[in-house]
């Protein structure tokens, strides 16, 4: 009886809460005039939340389920089992169809391919499985990575390279963005490319890098008025030009979208060393626009959702492959498939292994190579 008491307690204050937070959503005119100017809900980061502003319980719920990067936290709470250590490679490779990778510290580490990688994507192959490769690097399009392959000996084909690059420019389309609007880019040449293939208008981007600043007395920057949404991704050219203006854009043009490509806070730039990833450059923007982007690459679901539909395949039957727990394994478990986490890129053992650790993926093991050694040992 008591826990039914404090259970009502409980429901009664957050309901409360969620009240608050719904009135503070919805009752301002700027929330009334952009609910009205883009009707479509995804833009909020969520598809159902236009829907749920008419429950507040819900709404302070499902936000609560999603943290700063819009990663899907269980609603219970609960934990998820450790992580068992790959024993039998086959039994996990017959109990899928597909096979989705990381690229950066699964497949290379820079520009160096990992051990053992074409022999196992070719075991792979043979015995039928789809194989698909997804990475949170914006700086390449589609095409270039199909290159970057080609100069490593891998045969694959641009239709199965997934970039957050090319993520941004899908969702675009999927929410039917203005073809009259323009995109102000920070970021490299990946994301312009796949936004030119799109037909979109762009601006900014790697030609900005050299803009410098003089801040002389009175001095205001202008920025397009016709910009109607900042795709921010891994730029190696970033400057205070480019914060500036993307916050000028964010800031006071009615509308105007705020996209991160992905938040990673660092990336494998060569084998020697972890550089500043991403994450850096969309940090920069929210400390200025105090807003959060809305993330299209890992681990929002917004990539395998469009795999899954794209290639008819069941979440069920997909592995995710990745080194990274806060992208890669959260990306599979978000979109509800099987995970493996290899420890050849930024995730060690330890911290995997960490009390502070609360992802856990399904399975772990060095490299994907072992799928062949531990092949040969169940034989």
């Amino acid at each position: 009886e008591r826990e039914r008491e404090g259970e009502r307690k409980m429901l009664s204050t957050t309901s409360s809460r969620a009240a608050s937070i719904s009135a503070t959503l919805f009752s301002s005119p700027s929330s009334h005039r952009l609910l009205q100017k883009n009707p479509n809900p995804s833009l909020f980061g969520h598809k159902q939340i236009c829907t749920y502003a008419s429950n507040p319980l819900t709404l302070f719920v499902n936000l609560r389920c999603y943290n700063k990067r819009n990663v899907r936290m269980s609603p219970n709470f609960s934990t998820r089992a450790s992580a068992q250590q790959l024993k039998n490679a086959d039994e996990l490779i017959d109990s899928v169809e597909t096979f989705i990778f990381d690229c950066d510290g699964v497949i290379w580490k820079g520009d160096k391919l990992i051990d053992g990688v074409p022999e196992t994507l070719d075991m792979l192959r043979t015995k039928g499985k789809r194989l698909v490769f997804v990475t949170n690097n914006s700086t390449k399009s589609r095409k270039q990575y199909g290159k970057k392959f080609e100069s490593l000996g891998l045969n694959v084909n641009e239709e199965e390279i997934f970039a957050s690059s090319f993520a941004a420019a899908a969702y675009l389309k999927s929410i039917n963005f203005p073809k009259d609007k323009k995109v102000y880019v920070i970021g490299e040449d990946g994301i312009l490319k796949e936004l030119e293939l799109a037909g979109f208008q762009y601006l900014g981007g790697p030609e900005d890098g050299d803009k410098k600043i003089e801040l002389k007395p009175g001095f205001m920057m202008e920025q397009d008025k016709n910009v109607g949404a900042v795709v921010v991704g891994f730029d190696r050219y970033f400057n205070y030009f480019k914060v500036q203006y993307g916050t000028l854009c964010i800031r006071e043009n009615p509308g105007c979208l705020f996209i991160a490509t992905n938040r990673d806070a660092v990336t494998h730039l060569t084998d020697a060393q972890e550089w500043a990833g991403g994450g850096s450059m969309v940090g920069a923007l929210c400390g200025s626009t105090q807003r959060e982007p809305l993330v299209v690459g890992k681990p929002s679901t917004f990539m395998m959702d469009y795999l899954a539909n794209k290639f008819g395949i069941l979440k069920s039957q997909i592995c995710m492959v990745g080194d990274r727990l806060d992208t890669d394994i959260l990306f599979g478990q978000n979109g509800g498939c099987k995970t493996l986490l290899v420890l050849s890129g930024v995730t060690s053992l330890s911290v995997l292994q960490s009390p502070s650790n609360s992802v856990q993926p399904d399975f772990y093991t060095n490299k994907i190579s072992d799928f062949l050694s531990l092949k040969a040992a169940t034989v």
